[in-house]
């Protein structure tokens, strides 16, 4: 963020930081996350709160949608490309109540749905994230 700011960074602040957290994965992980869709939105819809069973929005920070890659086959056609959800409302609320960094925030939510891109154990996700730092 920047000094003197004094508006909530909005959905491209998001995705830039996103972005940067994708860039400083390692190289085995990001070369297979080119066909993967970065979508940055304010709350999730209602249709994906019910399909998950959650009221409130400001609960979900952020979603993958799509297939594991060890899950996937050749054989499949049509299918909607792979997305990372990133709901920016929730994400700044959980911002401010944490008070950890929107940067470090942000990657963290990154990296924890690059591991269900992945198929990637708790562990694992927490692995990725520290090689990330």
């Amino acid at each position: 963020m920047t000094t003197g700011q004094t508006f909530a960074p909005d959905a491209d602040r998001i995705e830039a930081l996103a972005r940067d957290a994708i860039a400083r994965l390692p190289q085995q992980f990001r070369r297979y996350l080119d066909t993967v869709v970065l979508r940055v939105e304010d709350f999730a819809d209602e249709e994906t709160l019910a399909e998950l069973g959650i009221d409130n929005p400001f609960e979900l920070s952020g979603l993958y949608t799509g297939r594991p890659i060890g899950e996937k086959s050749i054989t499949e056609s049509g299918a909607l490309p792979d997305m990372i959800h990133l709901y920016r409302r929730a994400l700044l609320d959980e911002w401010v109540e944490t008070g950890v960094s929107l940067e470090a925030l942000v990657a963290h939510v990154l990296i924890h749905e690059v591991g269900h891109h992945f198929g990637l154990s708790d562990a694992d996700m927490h692995a990725l994230e520290q090689a990330a730092g």
